[in-house]
């Protein structure tokens, strides 16, 4: 991979679910709340998973009670796992694999959302000192997805992320150091319903932060490090998330927004926010 490559936007690290199983209707459990109308257990498949892998209501799922389904993203891990894992042998074709297919496929989910930050982080042109060291991370775990199945259930991912997460955290200092004036540090903060409307946050971490149904409304969140941060009914509204560091997909969609919310280009406006 050249220099100029993009590593965050190579298709590996993006969710293809026409070359998917549908690992994720079938493999995970879900519980009958605001986010599922019904109760289902893991190895079962979902009732609106169709004979092509498709699902039924896709365009329709906030509307049928399935939000949980609008804010998950694989990163890549359901082709991954379908077609080279199992070698594109479906668990309907092969019942025997599917157990063995159904647990390794939250294993690399993890594996491949890791690889989804060392990407972004091998991004930062700011991150240089340490990109070496992540070029080396990014390549073991790629090899590691493409194990065995038996190479895959036998992963300590709780290892590999405590090895990756200090590369991580050292990328995201050196992008935010660029930033002029002090910044704000809230990692890991108990901000659960906090009223932040208008807050000047850039260059902040929010590392793991508890933004659920906090008003951040008009903020300024540009290059502040958003990486496991909890933005479930976030407002986000007029927000500025331009070059926010370590935000996905997943956060920008559990959050809520509107036209004037400005996001990375490296992600999508989610549907359901308002005009």
């Amino acid at each position: 991979m050249s220099e100029r490559t993009s590593y965050a936007a190579q298709p590996d690290l993006q969710a293809d679910c026409g070359s998917c199983f549908g690992l994720c209707c079938v493999a995970l459990p879900f519980s009958r709340s605001s986010d599922f109308p019904v109760d289902k257990s893991a190895g079962t498949p979902c009732g609106n998973l169709q004979e092509d892998f498709r699902c039924g209501i896709h365009r329709r799922l906030r509307d049928q009670g399935y939000n949980g389904c609008t804010v998950f993203d694989c990163f890549g891990a359901g082709q991954k796992v379908s077609q080279v894992t199992f070698k594109g042998v479906s668990w309907r074709e092969e019942p025997d694999s599917a157990r063995a297919m159904y647990e390794a496929f939250p294993v690399v989910r993890q594996l491949h959302e890791l690889l989804k930050y060392i990407a972004q982080a091998l991004d930062l042109p700011a991150a240089g000192p340490v990109h070496g060291d992540l070029r080396r991370a990014y390549e073991r775990l790629d090899a590691l997805t493409r194990d065995t199945a038996e190479t895959l259930l036998a992963v300590d991912v709780d290892t590999l992320r405590g090895e990756v997460n200090p590369l991580l955290l050292r990328a995201s200092e050196l992008a935010r150091a660029a930033v002029p004036g002090r910044k704000k540090n809230h990692r890991g903060a108990q901000l659960m319903g906090s009223r932040l409307r208008g807050a000047k946050l850039r260059g902040a971490s929010l590392r793991g932060a508890l933004l659920i149904a906090a008003d951040l409304s008009g903020s300024d969140l540009r290059d502040a490090d958003l990486i496991g941060a909890d933005m479930r009914d976030t407002n986000l509204c007029g927000a500025d998330l331009r070059g926010a560091l370590f935000l996905t997909q997943p956060q920008l969609n559990a959050a809520r927004g509107d036209a004037r919310t400005k996001v990375p280009q490296t992600l999508e406006r989610p549907r359901h926010w308002a005009d």
